[in-house]
């Protein structure tokens, strides 16, 4: 029996199925691509059409009607950001403050992602996740108002130092400290928040892979590296896909706000540049209103990180088998 089958199954000419072309697709399912009407123009509107602006990095613009500029100037602002030392001190402090952000927060956001999954007690796993998924819905003026508050002179953790017979540390004056400043309390807000897309990815794991390696022995440590880890790996890659594409794209809203003259040396970055070459309006000493100065840095910015998240898409291409395209 099983060899006649086989044999009608090699007869049987199995036909391509034929791909419907989109508008008919579109024709048919009309309703459900209605949804997708406003997010089109939000992005067409505000993503897009932002884009035709790129054009004054190429010609003068000082404001008035012309918002395309009034003259043809070439790569003149790109070569006077290229001989710029701010610009290369705020590239430099771009890639180190997002290299070092990137190195602790995405094993730790990991490493946490693991251990909410090990929780088995519903109750303890919900409230967990509630304390670490909070710090994520405050603002970060709120946010940096609580940093400083806690590292001023008068302060909880000057407070502590000097009980304990040590000296006061300036740490919102002293460039030394911004960084880890800036880790710790991006880190903070943010590890809860960042375990959401992990968790999502581990639940659809198939149970029976764990039942499996349990009867073998596994315990919980080699359940998580050699069944957790590989059945998320592509949701990993793709995350780490976009935070390296995004490595010049530091938190601008809270640099902005912790930032002083006297830590530009480790705090100013690319888009803080930006902003005061830009729309600063004279603030620490810069005149502002260089759009076309400023827009050239930002277009920059933008052709390196497309660079990063293209190189680093075809490494995990090659490397894991996961890529975004």
């Amino acid at each position: 029996m099983s060899v006649q089958l086989e044999e009608k199954l090699s007869q049987t000419k199995i036909y391509p199925l034929k791909k419907e072309p989109l508008w008919r697709h579109v024709k048919k399912e009309w309703k459900i691509y209605t949804f997708l009407i406003l997010p089109v123009i939000y992005f067409l509107i505000f993503k897009y059409a932002p884009m035709i602006g790129n054009i004054i990095a190429f010609r003068k613009y000082r404001g008035g009607p012309n918002f395309l500029g009034t003259e043809w100037v070439g790569f003149k602002y790109f070569q006077m950001f290229m001989k710029d030392p701010n610009f290369w001190r705020a590239f430099r402090n771009t890639l180190s403050l997002s290299i070092i952000y990137l190195l602790f927060r995405f094993p730790l956001t990991l490493g946490f992602a693991l251990l909410l999954n090990e929780l088995r007690r519903i109750r303890t796993k919900k409230l967990v996740q509630t304390i670490s998924y909070l710090p994520h819905f405050i603002s970060m003026v709120i946010v940096a108002g609580m940093v400083k508050e806690l590292l001023s002179s008068t302060g909880p953790v000057n407070t502590l130092l000097e009980n304990l017979g040590h000296a006061k540390i300036a740490f919102l004056q002293l460039p030394q400290w911004f960084p880890t400043i800036y880790v710790a309390s991006g880190i903070w807000q943010g590890l809860g928040w960042g375990t959401i897309l992990y968790l999502a990815a581990m639940t659809g794991i198939n149970t029976e892979l764990y039942e499996a390696a349990k009867i073998d022995g596994a315990s919980r440590a080699r359940l998580a590296w050699h069944v957790t880890i590989p059945g998320i790996l592509p949701t990993v890659m793709t995350l780490l896909i976009l935070d390296i594409g995004g490595i010049l794209g530091s938190n601008f809203e809270k640099i902005l706000l912790l930032y002083n003259p006297l830590t530009y040396e480790k705090a100013d970055v690319i888009s803080t540049f930006v902003y005061r070459m830009g729309i600063g309006g004279g603030n620490f000493g810069n005149t502002g209103g260089n759009f076309s100065y400023a827009t050239a840095v930002g277009l920059f910015e933008g052709i390196i990180g497309l660079i990063l998240v293209t190189l680093a898409n075809e490494v995990s291409k090659r490397t894991t088998e996961t890529s975004l395209w």
